[in-house]
């Protein structure tokens, strides 16, 4: 589970929010600090963005754009009063300077799973230059040495204070970084800009030099070593805001141990706790628990340099979510029943145990308050009897299980709530006490047959749907086991009832409950119904076109076009630099959605990106996903042709020649757009530039040298960093190669084609299921962005070009993985819904008309009512998303795609009866070379 999902829980409960709005605009809950309500000193400029507010004097405006900025770290407890020291600081000196405005805010910075990179960053205050600079730190480091704040990981500490050092930026500037997205710059000593890299660990630019003034500081904060430990630490197993967690061995008896560290300030829960207090609550519980054999025992606590570190026996085994990708039947096109049956004999067994083990935590007087999959350890004994081919007989061995992770866990007189929770495991606010442990026994119960239940976040009636999913495909499940984890799960409000959410304020999913009432209709069941029958969908996913009816009006009901950040909510990406724009995650993919579905315009999604294309968001990127060009591909297929070529002439005005070469954001999705929109609004010129493209594209092919064999390492690292897929990696590319070539019938094009695809065939295997899949060493992609349903994609329409037996087999092989029953996600990019449009639109032999049926079908697993319509949950499912790459903007472009005769597809991505054929004329050598190693096709 990606963590930084967690804070954007929190402002709202339906959708992805950016935090900051936790204290602006409309309904905002969170008082600022009395220092944030100041107002604007005579003479400044102040503004408010994101989680800062930012305070310039107007007289000096020719500040430096990058130099030695100063950080001030604070608590919850002391902000307030460090700010108005900063400010009583600055604005007589007139020294430009931003912080923090409310409590909530520095929470979010400061909690447990926040960005290691922003941790503790309360206020940062830009001196003029090495002078002020250390004058600055002598002054007001002197005003704020006795306050205490988190030490930032990203700084350099002064004097054991709150004030840390960084050189990077001042001003906002871009350049494109190693993996060819915008990232912020700074500039070089040539003029150049380059990354502004700010890694969790104090650098410097190589032509920068450190001060002298910070040179002991620098020393002291090397002077910290593990080596006088009487333990050596192995490898980092976790690490989180608050710490890490470390696998190592006690040199003074070889035993392998486990550290866990905990930072001061740092990694707080909702309650305020910072990681010191809850490692010192795991190590009282431990104790508490000694000789029961369901936890660690404990063998050391100390501290080192401010830290402080707990020592537990380390235990063999697996967490339990280990499992899945390795066991779970349903990770298969065609399931075998009896491996269906004796993984249910297996996870009910499994489950006893665990609830044996919370029952003997129960018995020390403890709530344990964080049970979910990972904090769950299997036995190596269960591992193995979980494969084996008589793990579900009546005599096998019950399961061992033991728990982790502690620091949640509390004595039941204390009457705890939950501070810190897996998002799919939240309690609501009525459970207390051991009853916190009930529920999330009973998700587990659900989970270890559809490990779905976030999306109890949004809305805790889909417990029953979910429940009767899996006794579908789970025939020998007890009906008793499902029905009692429904009843626990739903309470005594009735699975029908809008719900209460999880603890105000907590970490995990924030508030949970229904969404709102339908403006328009009431809601039918049909695919699934809560608790005594209640309706819970308005349709099927795969009843068009009243699916497609139901996806326009969600999407109709969540769109904001009163907000200049985003008009439809998605993904958290997009609330990057123009992320509320793109084809991914913003208005462009939903309006192309809508267009290519035959659904009705969104008039006020089209109105809010025309306005806000105006003047694209500074920072912006360029790409055909994730950028200006493919808002400009989206528009001109609007027809608004004139903003196409205005956002493209800005694009064409910069750099773009140094982008790195995926479709999603690189020269691959360039070269597309740009080769289009030269047919389509008239400008031959364009196709001078796409020509360009393909050429530095098949150069770079050229230098990248022979594919990975397939060898033993299986890591990105190993590779070059390279990764493979339709939007990340070089079959990108070979789809622009495909369409250049049926414009200009240049077989260098095709030849390219075939070389880009055979470097990305060679980072796949087949997994345990048969299926072809990415393999990226620390897991394997089946889909459509980022695995081998994106190549095999590409291999279709290449094969309508050229035959090749070897890209024959490879399309075919990856067959099984596009049919599997089980998928985490609905998504498009990484989920069920890319499935289901390879499926609508590939030529393998053997395709069932069923398969495509089946996986429409299964949309209905992830589905939610919303606005009187369908909608699904977007990345990690703890709220709905209705965009392209994530959400329901996506699944309604899958699902169109699907209909027999559909003309809807992705962009340059069209069904076979449109894809282009090369035009029947010589070859008039207006294309690109052929890249090295033509010889192996």
């Amino acid at each position: 589970m990606d963590k930084r999902y967690e804070a954007f829980c929190l402002a709202d409960e339906y959708f992805y929010e950016t935090p900051d709005r936790l204290a602006g605009g409309a309904g905002a809950s969170v008082a600022l600090f009395s220092v944030a309500r100041r107002d604007t000193p005579e003479g400044w400029v102040d503004a408010w963005s994101g989680d800062w507010r930012q305070l310039q004097p107007l007289a000096d405006r020719d500040w430096p754009e990058q130099g030695w900025k100063v950080h001030v770290s604070a608590r919850l407890d002391n902000a307030d009063r460090i700010g108005t020291r900063i400010w009583d600081y600055c604005v007589p000196r007139a020294i430009p300077f931003k912080f923090v405005p409310g409590k909530q805010l520095l929470y979010l910075r400061n909690s447990k799973y926040a960005s290691r990179t922003i941790s503790g960053k309360f206020a940062t205050i830009y001196p003029r230059d090495d002078a002020m600079l250390h004058t600055l730190l002598r002054e007001l480091g002197e005003q704020l040495s006795a306050e205490d704040g988190p030490y930032i990981l990203t700084d350099l500490r002064w004097r054991g204070g709150p004030l840390h050092v960084r050189y990077g930026g001042f001003a906002p500037r871009y350049c494109v970084g190693a993996d060819g997205a915008l990232v912020p710059a700074v500039e070089g000593p040539d003029g150049t800009l380059v990354p502004d890299r700010k890694d969790p660990a104090f650098s410097v630019p190589d032509w920068v030099t450190l001060p002298g003034f910070l040179a002991p500081e620098l020393a002291a904060r090397n002077a910290t070593t593990t080596s006088d430990l009487p333990y050596r630490i192995e490898r980092a197993l976790h690490f989180s805001n608050g710490g890490g967690v470390y696998a190592g061995t006690d040199l003074r008896d070889g035993t392998q141990v486990v550290l866990k560290e905990a930072r001061p300030h740092a990694g707080l829960a909702a309650d305020g706790a910072d990681a010191v207090a809850r490692l010192e609550r795991e190590r009282a519980a431990l104790e508490r628990l000694a000789g029961l054999g369901v936890a660690p025992g404990v063998r050391d606590w100390f501290e080192l340099g401010g830290h402080r570190f707990l020592v537990m026996d380390f235990l063999p085994g697996r967490t339990l979510n280990s499992f899945f990708a390795e066991r779970h039947p349903l990770l298969a096109a065609d399931p075998d029943p009896a491996e269906v049956a004796s993984y249910t004999r297996w996870a009910v067994r499994v489950h006893g145990a665990v609830e044996r083990a919370v029952a003997a935590v129960h018995g020390r007087g403890l709530v344990f308050n964080d049970l979910h999959m990972f904090n769950i350890m299997v036995a190596p004994e269960a591992d193995a009897a979980a494969g084996g081919a008589d793990a579900g007989g009546a005599d096998a061995a019950e399961p061992s299980v033991a728990l982790v992770d502690f620091e949640a866990a509390a004595p039941v007189a204390d009457g705890p709530r939950q501070i810190v929770a897996h998002p799919g495991y939240v309690a609501p606010a009525d459970r207390e006490g051991f009853a916190i442990d009930r529920y999330a026994l009973a998700c587990l119960r659900i989970a270890l047959f559809l490990p779905m239940t976030t999306l109890l976040a949004v809305d805790r009636r889909k417990a029953a749907h979910l429940a009767r999913v899996a006794a579908e495909e789970f025939p020998e499940l007890p009906e008793e086991f499902l029905r009692e984890a429904v009843e626990e799960i739903t309470g005594d409000t009735g699975a029908g009832a809008r719900t209460a959410g999880a603890v105000p304020g907590a970490v995990a999913a924030g508030g949970t409950g229904g969404p709102p009432a339908s403006p328009s209709a009431p809601v039918a069941a049909r695919p699934g119904a809560a608790a005594g029958g209640e309706p819970l969908l308005p349709v099927e996913p795969g009843d068009w076109p009243r699916s497609r009816a139901a996806m326009a009006r969600a999407l109709a009901a969540s769109a904001t076009p009163e907000r200049d950040d985003r008009v439809f909510p998605g993904d958290v990406a997009q609330f990057n630099d123009g992320g509320g724009l793109g084809i991914s995650f913003g208005a462009a993919g939903v309006l192309y959605a809508l267009a290519e579905a035959g659904a009705p315009r969104n008039e006020a999604g089209e109105e809010w990106l025309l306005k806000r294309t105006a003047a694209p968001p500074r920072g912006t990127p360029f790409g055909l996903y994730d950028g200006l060009l493919g808002v400009a591909y989206v528009l001109e297929r609007l027809g608004h042709g004139k903003r196409a070529l205005d956002l493209v002439e800005q694009v064409l005005a910069e750099n773009w020649q140094a982008l790195a070469s995926p479709l999603h954001g690189g020269l691959a999705g360039a070269g597309l757009v740009l080769d289009h929109l030269a047919t389509a609004c008239g400008e031959p010129s364009l196709h001078d530039h796409a020509l360009r493209a393909a050429t530095l594209l098949t150069g770079r092919l050229a230098a990248a040298g022979p594919a990975y064999d397939g060898g033993a390492a299986r890591t990105p690292a190993a590779r070059g960093g390279e990764r493979a897929g339709l939007l990340r990696g070089w079959t990108g590319p070979a789809l622009f190669f495909l369409r250049l070539y049926e414009r200009t019938g240049d077989p260098a094009l095709l030849d390219a084609a075939a070389t880009a695809l055979r470097r990305d065939l060679a980072r796949c295997r087949t997994d345990r299921t048969g299926g072809l899949v990415v393999d990226e060493g620390h897991r394997t992609m089946p889909y459509l962005g980022d695995g081998s349903a994106g190549i095999a994609a590409v291999l279709d329409d290449y094969l309508a070009h050229r035959g090749d037996e070897d890209f024959a087999a490879a399309r075919a092989a990856v067959l099984p993985a596009v049919r599997m029953r089980y998928y985490a996600q609905p998504g498009l990019f990484q989920g069920r819904a890319g499935m289901l449009l390879h499926l609508g639109r590939t030529a393998t032999p053997g395709v069932r008309a069923a398969d495509p049926a089946a996986q429409a079908a299964a949309l209905s697993w992830y589905a939610l009512p919303y606005g009187g319509g369908l909608a699904f949950p977007g990345d990690q499912m703890m709220r709905l998303s209705m965009d392209l790459a994530t959400g329901t903007a996506g699944c309604l472009l899958a699902l169109a795609a699907a209909q027999p005769g559909s003309d809807a597809g992705l962009p340059f991505l069209p069904p076979a009866h449109r894809r282009g054929r090369r035009a029947d004329r010589p070859h008039d050598g207006a294309g690109v070379p052929a890249p090295s190693g033509k010889s192996r096709q």
